[in-house]
């Protein structure tokens, strides 16, 4: 019985100290602080709002702007709806119909909001969008034909 009291008294003294602690004790887990600008306003499912406060450091895609107008109105845009040169509304390769986007030109920091309802710009892969006539007559692009812009989604479909 001599030679199993060593081993039995290091298992226990090494079990102990673990007893008083509560190291590898199950916690449930604790979300990060968070702050107004880490929570954005209206978030929901397919929601993409962002808080107003919150200052946007980088733009969601930046490139080329071009426009459309009046050859196409009352053309079937993709989205099924009919072209309406006048309103705001946008082409865009990827983003879901119905998607708000701000478009800011990156030269005189004009920004217009547009409903994206079509598909677009095709042909060259610095184009991110291809706006409506009035978007872009608010933007100064329809004299210049295109123009370099950041594009930052507003809200979700």
């Amino acid at each position: 019985m001599r030679g199993k009291f060593p081993l039995a008294l290091l298992v226990a003294l090494v079990a102990v100290p673990g007893c008083g602690s509560d190291k590898g004790a199950f916690r449930p887990p604790v979300a990060p602080e968070t702050t107004r600008a880490d929570v954005p306003r209206g978030r929901g499912a397919g929601d993409l709002a962002r808080d107003a406060d919150a200052p946007r450091v980088t733009p969601d895609q930046v490139g080329l702007a071009t426009w459309y107008g009046h050859a196409f109105a009352g053309k079937k845009t993709a989205s099924g709806e009919r072209f309406d040169p006048r309103g705001y509304t946008a082409a865009h390769l990827k983003l879901p119909f119905g998607t708000w986007v701000e478009v800011r030109r990156v030269d005189t920091g004009r920004t217009v909001r547009v409903r994206i309802n079509d598909r677009g710009p095709h042909g060259d892969a610095r184009r991110i969008v291809d706006l409506s006539q009035r978007a872009a007559e608010d933007l100064g692009v329809v004299r210049d034909g295109l123009a370099r812009v950041e594009l930052r989604v507003v809200s979700g479909p």
